[in-house]
Formats: C-alpha cells, structure tokens, sequence
C-alpha cells in the first residue's frame, strides 16, 4: 500500500511540474503576435470611461517581470496607466461601470481590491481596468490576449500534464540510482518556478504572463542541465569500463590454476 502511495504521489508530482511548465510555454506561444498600443487610442478611452475624472499623472509602461523585458508583440509588453489623486475615489467604479455598459464595452467584471472594487472591461482589442488601493485610484490600457491565447495555454498545460506522469514513472522503474538521483535533480530545479507560476496565478491569473519566470530561471536550469549531464557522463563511463577491485577479483577467477 505504502509503495502504490509513493507511486501515486510520484505521478501527480510528475504532472504538476511539467503540467506547469507546459503552461508557461503554451502561455508564451499564445501571447505572440500581440498588437502594440497606439499613441492616443489609450487616452480617447480614458477619456470615454471616466469622462468627469481628470487624470493626475499618465505613464507609458513597459513589461518587465523577473528581470525580463517582454518584446514589442508579447501579451503583456506594455500598458498605459492614468493616475487619478490621492486617495482612492471609489466613486470612479460606478462611473467607468456605467459607462463601459453604455459604451459597448465587453466581458464586464468586477475586480476585487481595498478599500473597493474595480472594474475590468475589453473592447477594440485593449483591455481597461481600473483599481483602488490605499494610495490611489489607477486606470490601466492594455492590449487584451490575443485570439487562441487562453486555448494554447490550456493545451501546453494538458500536453505537460500527461508528460510528467509517463517520464515520472519510467525513472520509478528503473532499480539503478542514477536515473532516480537524475529525476530528483531534475525535480528539485523544476520547484522554484513552478511555485512563483502558481503565486503569479493566484494573484492575477492569466492577466499577467507567467513565462518570464522561467526565463529568469534559465541560468539555474543551464546549471542543473550541466549537473545531470555529468552525472550521466559519469553512469556510462562506469558501465562501459567497469575498474576496481571486482575487476581484478574476476580477471584473477578467470586464469588457470597453476600445479
């Protein structure tokens, strides 16, 4: 029973790291193609929602995660944000709810924050999404994903998923500790990205990429790649030209007795 437990927990392991791997890349290979902003289409829209707000403060902000700049045609590249005074007024959610509903504004939905909530809305390929926190009240215009965004991310993460579980098991099979010390460097290496995914994607979900994180991991993973390389270097080395003491112990059994 103990030994089925291990196996089952092996497996799940298995698809939970390469389930989120395959979700990175797939979030990745989806986001391509994104269409940048345009200089003033942002404002007209800003203007359009919040009409009776004037904005304090706008910035033009580029994607960076983890060290990454994202690249001009990356979901999530860049977003025009609009600053309106300190502190937070909340009454600007009724305002943009109303107008966006008016306005022809699509996937309407509430955005949980402190001391309120926002709003979130897409229309003309941009998404708007207005949050409150404790220093002020924040619009933000941004490309919204492109088509078949969510659809690769989905099947990168099931691709994943039901790759894990197959390689996990066939290292279990094997008695010899070289492909289990492999499988558990490999794992070990897999851990700090997938749990920054997961931290990512409670937080924002798929409004955020994930897969910079993997990217700012890579120098790690090069390392780890080079390790299981050399221990596999060393497994074949040892397999082809066995030495030692045993060695010499059968060379020894194997010549005549001398009477």
């Amino acid at each position: 029973m103990g030994r089925s437990l291990r196996r089952v927990a092996m497996l799940l392991l298995g698809a939970a790291l390469l389930g989120t791997v395959g979700l990175a890349v797939g979030s990745w290979y989806g986001g391509r193609g994104t269409a940048p902003l345009s200089p003033d289409q942002p404002r007209r829209m800003a203007a359009e929602l919040l009409p009776a707000a004037e904005p304090t403060g706008a910035s033009l902000v580029h994607g960076y995660r983890y060290g990454i700049f994202l690249a001009a045609d990356d979901f999530g590249a860049r977003r025009e944000e609009f600053w309106y005074g300190h502190p937070a007024d909340c009454a600007l959610s009724e305002q943009l709810r109303r107008n966006a509903a008016s306005g022809g504004w699509q996937g309407l939905r509430r955005v949980p924050g402190d001391p309120c909530d926002g709003w979130r809305a897409e229309r003309d390929g941009l998404t708007a999404t207005l949050t409150h926190t404790a220093t002020g009240s924040t619009l933000r215009i941004a490309p919204t994903a492109p088509d078949g965004f969510r659809a690769a991310t989905v099947t990168g993460a099931l691709l994943g998923a039901a790759a894990g579980p197959t390689l996990f098991w066939l290292v279990a099979r094997r008695r010899r500790p070289a492909p289990r010390l492999v499988g558990t460097l490999v794992a070990v290496g897999l851990l700090p990205g997938v749990a920054l995914t997961w931290m990512d994607l409670a937080t924002d979900g798929l409004a955020e990429p994930v897969w910079p994180i993997w990217r700012a991991l890579a120098p790690l993973l090069v390392l780890l790649t080079l390790v299981v390389a050399l221990v596999g270097v060393v497994v074949l080395v040892r397999r082809w030209n066995p030495t030692g003491p045993a060695t010499d112990a059968t060379a020894a059994g194997r010549e005549p007795a001398i009477r």
